[in-house]
C-alpha cells in the first residue's frame, strides 16, 4: 500500500439532469480543421494504415456511443458498433457524443463532447478546477457509485488477470477461465468496498510544486497529463490547515522575492512545499524543498508559516539539486523546531519525518490494517513476517497480538525508523532486517524462524517473483496481501494459486476517494490448511 499517489467544476457542470450540449469534464474544446500550414512546403499527413479502413469509426469523426464500464484511470468505456472508445468524463449507463482521436485496431481514444443521457450517478463536482487538474479523476461520480465501481475494478482484475473465479453479491460463483481444477475451488469472495464516512479532507500530507506566473509564486497541483501547474488555494481532499500554509508561503514569498523552480532551465529556488499533519496529535510539519542549500530570508518565512496555523512544531528546509522528478532530496535540515512529528495508527505512536512513508487517510488506514490483523487470525503464540515493511507501520500493528514480528525492508532509512517506531512503543517482541526480502527470508528460515503467517505490502508493480517464489518455498500457513493495484495482485495470486494457495476473501478498502485508485487487503491459506 505505497503509494502511494494520490485535485479537480466546472463552469456548468452536468447533473443527473443535465441537458444535451452540457460540456462535461473531458469536453473537448472546438478544434480547427486538420492540416498543416506552411505552402507548399508542408508534408501531407500520411497515409492511415490499411486496415483503418474496416473500423467503424475514424479519427475526427464525431458519434453517440454507449458508455458500459470504467477503465482504470477512471475513464469510460464506450462501444460503438462493437468497437472500444475510451473517454475521459463519461460514465457508465449514459450515452455520449464525442470526437475520436487515435485510433488502434481493437481500441481508440475520443473527447466528449456532450452528455445525450446522463447517468443518474452523475453529480456536480463541488472543486472549482477539477476540470483542470490531475489530482482526482471521479469527482462527478456519486461516492456510493464510486465505491461500487472500485469493486467491479477489483473483480474484473481477479478475472480476467488472475483467471480467478469470483463470487456475485448472490454468492453465486461467476464464470472465470481459471485452471482446469478452479471449479473444485469456493469462489473467491469480494467484499462491498468500505467507504469513508466523510469522503472529504482526509489527507494528511500534500506536496504542492511551485511555479510562478505574472511576478509572483503559484502552487496547486500538475493539469492532467502534463506537468503545467493549476494554481489553487483550496483542495477539498487535503486538510484546511494545509491550504492555509500553502497560501500563506505563495504570498510571503512573492513578497521576499523568492523564485521558483523551473525544470526546463534547472534554474530557480523553491520546488514544493510539503505540509504533514497528525490526525490524533494535531502536530504540523512543513517542508520547503530547495533547489540549492541557500534559503533567503528563512527567518520571515518560519515566522510567516508559524502565524498561518498554531499547530506547526516543526519547519524543515529539504535540498534537491537533481533533475528529476522527485520531491525530495538527501540533506534535509531543521530550520525551526522539532524534527518529526507524532501520530497514531490504532494505539501504536509513530514518530514521522520528513521523508518518512508514512499512510496518506489515517482514517481507512486503521480499517485496511484492522482487516489484516483479522485475517492474520493471530491469537498470540504466532511468528509473524512483514515483507516491504516501511518504517513498520503493519508490523508494529500485528506486534500487539503475535509472539514474535519479523520486518524487511530494502530502503535503510525505512527500516532506522521502524526500529524507532518499536523502541517508541516499548515493543520488544519485533526484529527488522535491511534488505530483498527474497534475500533475507531464507536467511531467516535457516536460522529457524518459521512463519505461520507472511505479510505483504509492496509497492504498486506487486511483489517481486523472487518473493513469491520464496513464499512457495517456506508453505507458511497464512498470507496476507495488501495491495495498492489490482490488476498486480491479481498477477501475484495467479502464482500463488499455482503454487498450491486459494485466495479465500478479498476486503476492498477505498483510501483516496474521488480517485481511481483502491487499496486490497487479501486472505490466502495454503490448500492443505483448514481456514
Amino acid at each position: 500500500m505505497r503509494n502511494n499517489r494520490h485535485r479537480r467544476s466546472k463552469s456548468n457542470p452536468p447533473t443527473a439532469n443535465a441537458a444535451v450540449g452540457a460540456k462535461p469534464r473531458g469536453a473537448a474544446a472546438p478544434t480547427a480543421p486538420s492540416g498543416r500550414r506552411g505552402g507548399a512546403s508542408a508534408r501531407p499527413d500520411p497515409a492511415p494504415p490499411a486496415w483503418a479502413a474496416e473500423l467503424p469509426v475514424r479519427e475526427g469523426g464525431e458519434y453517440v456511443v454507449d458508455v458500459v464500464g470504467l477503465g482504470h484511470d477512471g475513464e469510460g468505456v464506450g462501444r460503438y458498433e462493437g468497437y472500444t472508445l475510451f473517454v475521459p468524463g463519461a460514465l457508465p449507463g449514459e450515452r455520449v457524443r464525442v470526437r475520436v482521436g487515435k485510433v488502434k485496431k481493437q481500441y481508440g481514444f475520443a473527447s466528449l463532447l456532450d452528455v445525450v443521457e446522463p447517468s443518474a450517478d452523475r453529480v456536480a463536482p463541488p472543486c472549482a478546477v477539477y476540470d483542470a487538474c490531475g489530482g482526482c479523476q471521479l469527482q462527478h461520480l456519486s461516492y456510493e457509485a464510486q465505491l461500487r465501481a472500485k469493486r467491479r475494478i477489483v473483480v474484473d482484475a481477479l478475472q480476467r488477470i488472475g483467471k480467478l473465479a469470483v463470487a456475485s453479491a448472490d454468492s453465486a460463483p461467476t464464470e472465470a477461465g481459471g485452471p482446469p481444477d478452479a471449479a473444485d475451488r469456493p469462489p473467491v469472495i469480494v467484499h462491498p468496498t468500505i467507504g469513508m464516512a466523510d469522503p472529504w479532507r482526509y489527507r494528511n500530507k500534500v506536496q504542492v510544486p511551485i511555479g510562478e506566473q505574472q511576478g509572483g509564486l503559484i502552487g496547486g497541483f500538475y493539469e492532467q497529463g502534463s506537468h503545467r501547474i493549476v494554481d489553487m488555494d483550496a483542495c477539498l481532499i487535503q486538510q484546511e490547515e494545509s491550504d492555509e500554509i500553502v497560501l500563506r508561503v505563495k504570498r510571503i514569498g512573492s513578497v521576499l522575492g523568492l523564485t521558483a523552480y523551473r525544470e526546463d532551465t534547472h534554474t530557480g529556488l523553491l520546488r514544493h512545499v510539503v505540509v504533514r499533519t497528525a490526525r490524533r496529535t494535531g502536530e504540523i510539519m512543513v517542508v520547503l524543498v530547495t533547489n540549492g542549500d541557500r534559503l533567503p530570508n528563512a527567518e520571515r518565512l518560519v515566522e510567516a508559516i508559524r502565524e498561518a496555523v498554531p499547530g506547526v512544531v516543526s519547519v524543515c528546509q529539504n535540498i534537491n539539486t537533481a533533475r528529476t522528478n522527485v520531491v525530495f532530496g538527501g540533506e534535509t535540515r531543521v530550520l525551526w523546531g522539532q524534527e518529526v512529528i507524532y501520530d497514531y495508527i490504532g494505539d501504536v505512536k509513530f514518530a514521522i519525518s520528513p521523508r518518512s512513508f508514512f499512510q496518506v487517510n489515517p482514517v481507512q488506514t486503521e480499517v485496511l490494517y484492522g482487516k489484516a490483523l483479522e485475517y492474520a487470525a493471530l491469537s498470540g503464540e504466532e511468528t509473524v513476517i512483514d515483507a516491504y515493511c516501511g518504517i513498520g507501520t503493519i508490523s508494529l500493528f500485528l506486534a500487539k497480538r503475535a509472539r514474535r514480528v519479523y520486518g524487511v525492508e530494502i530502503v535503510p532509512e525505512a527500516i532506522a525508523d521502524a526500529r524507532r517506531n518499536a523502541e517508541l512503543n516499548g515493543m520488544r517482541n519485533v526484529e527488522f532486517a535491511v534488505g530483498e526480502a527474497e534475500t533475507v527470508l531464507p536467511r531467516w528460515l535457516e536460522e529457524g524462524v518459521a512463519p505461520d503467517v507472511v505479510v505483504v505490502d509492496p509497492p504498486r508493480k506487486g511483489c517481486d517473483p523472487a518473493l513469491l517464489d520464496t513464499l512457495l518455498e517456506m508453505k507458511p500457513p497464512r498470507v496476507v496481501y495488501v495491495s495498492c493495484n489490482p490488476a498486480t495482485l491479481a498477477r501475484d495470486l495467479r502464482v500463488l494459486e499455482d503454487g498450491g494457495y486459494r485466495t479465500v476473501e478479498v476486503q476492498p478498502v477505498d483510501m483516496f476517494p474521488h480517485t481511481v485508485h483502491v487499496e486490497c487487503c487479501v486472505l490466502l491459506v495454503r490448500d492443505d490448511t483448514d481456514r
